[in-house]
């Protein structure tokens, strides 16, 4: 398989910058919520997104045609999503990050040409991860500022394949902002480009940005007071992420509906009674789980695993819980709860898997349902830890109901 090397990209334009419209931004400063704060105790703060386009025209026609509309709708679409045009600063202890913007502020803007096989790169077969790495943007460095450290919330990259097409690839923060929230920046810029620049076709889908929304319930925020961030992040490898791979798989609908009634008959024939819950989700997930943990068991990634074939599998996932608190769906920032289903390894190994990772995710789901925020922080505590000990682990991220793949410039 071929890498995508740094040498077949060829930068166009770079150290180019995106800012909102002069004087549509005032100089202002968000807090951070307990929900927000969670995420200083993970490694893996800075998201990335890619996003493939066809496009089939030399480079000099996207240059000319594309480009200037892509970037002056985006200078728009900061000026109501400010907080990615803005910084994270991180004041001396004990006072807490927030998020600061101010006039003049922007989002790193970089322009690349890659020779690259632009249908391999977007084909559901395996690609290596390196493969995509450099059509993503390089997370921006901080900078300190009257002992304050300040970073950068958002970069973007365009690469563009010529006569093949282009993709836009996205770094944000998710200190600042979850999937949701992300994918309304992304629908709203995709919006007003396709709108040539007419403000009024988001005037009824703008974000909120109230914090005083969101309380502490559960005290989530003193796990960051605390310093449980820093003692995390220090124990990961940064090796984590290399020698891995990216596939893609469909299922169809009446695929997960056979799915549901195999478990729904398995679970009539065990349990004389029908899951506890069994939504698309659900289903889905815990045959993702069950074929994860057999592929593992065959020794494709043999030296994580546990020998006890009696030790647990985690899988972890996160619920938006903008409807138990009442917040509008255009609610900026992180609102997100990470649960933790566990089953024995064994038994998801076992004949009758998918009904047993189904179960567990489902009463998961049924738990958040009830009690959003029960034992939230001993599970965050308990995720923590499974991430440093190396355990069984399955996670998912990011939602359908987010409808990135609708994301259309036009």
């Amino acid at each position: 398989m071929t890498i995508l090397a740094e040498s077949s990209v060829k930068v166009v334009e770079d150290a180019s910058y995106v800012s909102p419209p002069p004087g549509s931004v005032p100089t202002a400063s968000l807090p951070l919520t307990c929900l927000d704060r969670v995420f200083f105790c993970f490694p893996f703060t800075w998201m990335r997104s890619l996003f493939f386009y066809e496009f089939k025209y030399p480079t000099s026609h996207f240059m000319q045609t594309i480009l200037p509309n892509l970037k002056t709708s985006l200078s728009l679409t900061l000026q109501h999503f400010f907080p990615f045009a803005a910084n994270l600063v991180y004041p001396p202890p004990p006072q807490v990050p927030y998020i600061s913007y101010t006039q003049g502020d922007s989002v790193s803007f970089v322009v690349k040409v890659s020779t690259a096989d632009f249908n391999h790169l977007v084909g559901d077969h395996a690609r290596d991860n390196q493969e995509l790495e450099a059509l993503v943007p390089k997370r921006p460095s901080s900078n300190e500022t009257n002992g304050c450290k300040q970073e950068p919330v958002m970069a973007i990259q365009v690469t563009v394949f010529p006569n093949g097409g282009f993709s836009i690839g996205v770094g944000f923060s998710h200190v600042v902002a979850d999937g949701r929230s992300f994918g309304h920046f992304m629908k709203s810029w995709a919006s007003i480009h396709r709108c040539e620049g007419d403000l009024a076709c988001v005037d009824n889908y703008l974000p909120c940005f109230n914090r005083d929304l969101i309380n502490d319930p559960v005290e989530v925020a003193s796990l960051f007071t605390k310093g449980a961030e820093r003692a995390f992040q220090s124990s990961i490898s940064p090796n984590i992420l290399f020698n891995n791979f990216r596939v893609t798989y469909k299922i169809k609908h009446s695929q997960v509906e056979l799915l549901k009634d195999r478990v729904k008959t398995k679970c009539m024939e065990v349990n004389g009674s029908e899951p506890i819950r069994l939504s698309t989700f659900a289903v889905t997930c815990a045959y993702m789980w069950v074929c994860l943990l057999k592929l593992q068991q065959s020794g494709t990634h043999q030296h994580l695993l546990s020998t006890d074939s009696d030790a647990l599998s985690y899988f972890h996932f996160a619920a938006d819980c903008r409807d138990y608190l009442k917040l509008p769906q255009t609610y900026f920032g992180n609102c997100i709860i990470l649960r933790l289903a566990s089953a024995k390894k064994s038994k998801v190994l076992g004949e009758n898997g998918i009904l047993v990772a189904a179960t567990a995710i489902g009463r998961e789901i049924m738990e958040f349902q009830k009690q959003p925020f029960k034992d939230a922080q001993e599970s965050l505590l308990k995720i923590i830890e499974i991430f440093k000990m190396g355990e069984d682990l399955v996670r998912v991220g990011s939602s359908p109901k987010f409808g990135l793949y609708k994301t259309d410039f036009g």
